[in-house]
C-alpha cells in the first residue's frame, strides 16, 4: 500500500504578495527520532514510586537523581558497564542515606527496585496515536537512548511498541551519547537521509532538543509540564507540550512529511 504524503505547502494565488515565499524549498521529513524515558514512557513516575515503596518515604528522589547522574557519566565515559553501574549506584545511594550495606543487601535492594519499577512502566496517553500517525505518513522511526540497550529493548517490548521502530540507537553500543551530534548523525546515516530531513523529539532541552539541533536535525523539546505551545525562555528550538501536538508541528516545519512506500 502507499502511505499518504502530507504537505504543508498550500497553493497561493499568482501575483500575490506572498510570491517570494514560493522560493522557499523546505526539506521533506524522512525520519523522526524519539527519546524513550519520559518521552514515550512515564519513567520518572515508575522509578519514584519504586523507591517510595521500598523505603517507605518519598523524599529520596533528588538524591537518587544526583547519584544516577554521577554513575551514568561513568558509563558514558567507559569507566563502568551498565550492570556494574546499577549495583554501584544503589550502594552509593544507600550509603548516602546512612544504611549499613553489604553485597547481598545491595543486590537484593536493586533486584526489588527494578521489579517494582517494571511493574510501574506505562506509556503516556499520547504515544500510540503519535506513532500511528508517523507510521501512516511513511516516516521512518528510531528510538534514541542514552540508557542501557538491554533494558530499553525489554521496556519497548513489554509495552508493545517495538514494532513501530525501524532502528534503536543505544549510546553504549555506539560509543557516543546525546547530546553529541554524532549520535544523531549516525541515525540519519542508518536511514540514508540528511540531518535536515530528520527531527528528534525528547524531554531534555539540552540533551535532546539542542543536541539534535546542533547536529543539523530539527530538535523538538517535549515540555510536558509547560503551559501553552512554548516556554517564553526557549526560542531556539520548537517546543510542544505533548506528542499529540507533534503532527501539526512537523507539517508546519517541513515541506513534506513522509515518502511513498513501494507496494
Amino acid at each position: 500500500m502507499d502511505y499518504p504524503i502530507i504537505t504543508s505547502q498550500l497553493p497561493r494565488a499568482a501575483g500575490s504578495a506572498d510570491d517570494a515565499a514560493l522560493s522557499w524549498n523546505p526539506p521533506a521529513l524522512r525520519a523522526v527520532c524519539l527519546d524513550i524515558d519520559d518521552t514515550l514512557v512515564d519513567f520518572t513516575t515508575a522509578e519514584r514510586q519504586a523507591l517510595t515503596r521500598l523505603l517507605g518515604r518519598s523524599d529520596t528522589w533528588p538524591l537518587w537523581q544526583r547519584v544516577t547522574a554521577t554513575h551514568v557519566s561513568m558509563v558514558v565515559g567507559g569507566e563502568l558497564g551498565y550492570d556494574e553501574m546499577h549495583h554501584r549506584r544503589s550502594w552509593a545511594f544507600l550509603v548516602e542515606l546512612g544504611f549499613v550495606t553489604d553485597e547481598s543487601r545491595v543486590t537484593e535492594f536493586e533486584r526489588r527496585r527494578r521489579m517494582l519499577a517494571r511493574l510501574g512502566w506505562k506509556l503516556f496517553p499520547d504515544v500510540r496515536m503519535s506513532l500511528d500517525w508517523l507510521t501512516a505518513a511513511g516516516v521512518r522511526l528510531a528510538a534514541v537512548t542514552n540508557a542501557s540497550g538491554r533494558h530499553q529493548y525489554r521496556k519497548l517490548a513489554a509495552l508493545g511498541i517495538c514494532r513501530y521502530f525501524d532502528h534503536i540507537a543505544v549510546a553504549g553500543e555506539l560509543g557516543v551519547s546525546k547530546p553529541d551530534p554524532v549520535m544523531f548523525q549516525r541515525v540519519c546515516a542508518e536511514f540514508g537521509c540528511q540531518p535536515a530531513e530528520a527531527a528528534h523529539i525528547g524531554d531534555k532541552l539540552t540533551t535532546d532538543a539542542r543536541g539534535a539541533q546542533a547536529a543539523g536535525l530539527t530538535g523538538v523539546w517535549l515540555h510536558r509540564g509547560g503551559v501553552g505551545e512554548s516556554d517564553p525562555a526557549v526560542t531556539d528550538v520548537p517546543v510542544v507540550t505533548g506528542l499529540d501536538r507533534v503532527p501539526e508541528l512537523l507539517v508546519r516545519e517541513f515541506g513534506r512529511v513522509g515518502v511513498p512506500v513501494p507496494r
